[in-house]
């Protein structure tokens, strides 16, 4: 009797210590979930730097994010398991691509769109466990023991990572984690980086716009010098300058109503092979004093030269004189602030938009023509 008495009592005693530990798994749910990325890709650094830092902060522990590199032998064949047991339909094969539990976000609009919800859903729920994908199960046990080795922490601290680990390619039946991190390694914002690590985010975009905007400054200034060492009016130039100048203004509105359209309905745009145009659209500079969505300033910007040019070379003759500098001084401020914008994409967003690097090289064609098409008053 006495020795199931003790028994007893010292069940309770096993009972009472661990309740606490219960009730504070319980108290804490976590969400977990996988992040297939590659380093080379624009739109997983925006996942990636910007829209997971938040949430990262603001649920802590209870959010955890694998990260998987596809680029490596091991990543690659995790996510070609995941296609299959996910599924991931061809039409969504691709990276960015998160998995929480059994749902599937792709690209940089829809994982920070829908995942917010996803995670509040989840934890109100009692928490969200790794994805049945296999192979998973053995990639994370080996993760974790690496990471208790190094004394990392499980949870996903920052998921501002700007370069991938560099790991040697294995595949995942033999080395199972490698180019595989829940704490990705050496971890910053865009907001952070140095100018050259901005740069290396894309370095044949920054090359192309850096290029554009020095020719840019350069015409720039050679317009100031001309524009000042000269009593300006419009005469009739060359035809084929007095055509160019509204045909160049009609292709730079299509630029510009396109990108107005990705802008005020957040579609995805066509990017081409150089650049991200979507993180470009998707940031803060993309929306001037947060009403005006900058697509649809160059827009009215396009239409008010073309305007312009329409009065100087169809108004009365007396009147087009009077107001011959308006024309060039429109042109000049858009190229400036097109400059601006220029600036702004290598060396503070860290993306470029080879759309508008072409509205920039218009604007700038346009500035070398009008000033062409504008002469010297002979006042002799």
């Amino acid at each position: 009797m006495r020795r199931v008495l003790l028994s007893l009592l010292l069940l309770l005693l096993l009972l009472g210590a661990t309740a606490p530990r219960r009730a504070m798994a319980q108290d804490e749910p976590v969400v977990r979930a996988v992040l297939f990325y590659s380093p080379t890709c624009p739109h997983c650094h925006k996942v990636i730097q910007q829209d997971l830092p938040p949430l990262v902060q603001k649920y802590g522990d209870q959010l955890q994010i694998l990260m998987i590199d596809v680029t490596t032998e091991g990543g690659r064949e995790l996510y070609l398991s995941a296609a299959q047991s996910v599924p991931i339909p061809d039409d969504k094969r691709g990276v960015p691509a998160l998995v929480v539990g059994d749902t599937l976000l792709v690209g940089d609009k829809e994982i920070p769109e829908r995942l917010p919800g996803i995670i509040e859903e989840g934890l109100a729920a009692g928490g969200v466990d790794w994805p049945e994908i296999p192979g998973l199960a053995r990639v994370i046990k080996d993760v974790e023991a690496r990471q208790t080795a190094s004394e990392t922490p499980a949870a996903l601290e920052t998921a501002q990572a700007t370069n991938a680990p560099q790991a040697t390619p294995a595949p995942v039946s033999e080395a199972g984690s490698e180019g595989i991190n829940l704490n990705p390694v050496d971890v910053k914002a865009v907001s952070e980086m140095s100018v050259s690590e901005r740069l290396a985010l894309d370095p044949v975009g920054s090359a192309i716009a850096i290029v554009t905007l020095v020719f840019m400054v350069a015409m720039m200034a050679w317009a100031i010098i001309y524009w000042a060492r000269n009593n300006l009016t419009l005469t009739p130039g060359p035809y084929w300058i007095n055509r160019a100048i509204p045909i160049l203004s009609v292709i730079g509105m299509g630029v510009a109503f396109y990108l107005s359209f990705v802008e005020t309905t957040g579609a995805r745009a066509v990017c081409g092979p150089v650049g991200d145009c979507n993180v470009v659209q998707q940031s803060d500079f993309a929306v001037l004093f947060g009403i005006l969505p900058v697509g649809v300033a160059g827009l009215i910007g396009y239409l008010v030269i073309l305007a312009l040019w329409g009065w100087q070379r169809f108004g009365s003759e007396e009147k087009v004189e009077k107001t011959a500098w308006i024309l060039p001084f429109a042109i000049f401020f858009g190229t400036a602030f097109s400059t601006y914008l220029t600036f702004l994409e290598p060396f503070v967003i860290g993306a470029v938009c080879m759309w508008c690097m072409t509205s920039a090289w218009i604007m700038t064609i346009l500035l070398l023509l009008t000033f062409r098409w504008t002469i010297p008053r002979n006042e002799g």
